[in-house]
């Protein structure tokens, strides 16, 4: 994808059924391709008087790590809901860590005229 190409830059976060937290950055350009590109993770719920949430922190990662040694880490999965969640003209990239995204948004949005 060419640099002037680019027309549009967005970055979104949203939960997803309550299980975890996306966030998204749409490269929109003069063709006819989208590409998006997100990060996910898992939600941990907050203690309503904080004095807990060590705790909930705490029993969120061990189940994070029991999933992810089971094999069971469905929370870190892309599920698709063809055709409802599916675009045509869409490219899909999941990186890695959350910072790598925002370099990207960051990057990619200073070479949106």
């Amino acid at each position: 994808m060419a640099l002037r190409a680019i027309v549009s830059v967005s970055l979104h976060e949203y939960l997803v059924d309550g299980a975890a937290r996306v966030t998204e950055v749409n490269i929109d350009t003069t063709g006819n391709a989208l590409a998006r590109f997100y990060y996910i993770e898992a939600t941990t719920p907050n203690s309503p008087i904080g004095l807990g949430q060590a705790t909930i922190e705490k029993a969120q990662q061990l189940l994070v790590e029991g999933a992810q040694r089971s094999g069971q880490d469905v929370w870190q999965k892309v599920i698709k809901n063809y055709p409802t969640t599916t675009h045509a003209h869409t490219i899909e990239y999941r990186v890695a860590d959350k910072q790598t995204l925002t370099n990207l948004y960051t990057s990619a949005e200073g070479r949106c005229v």
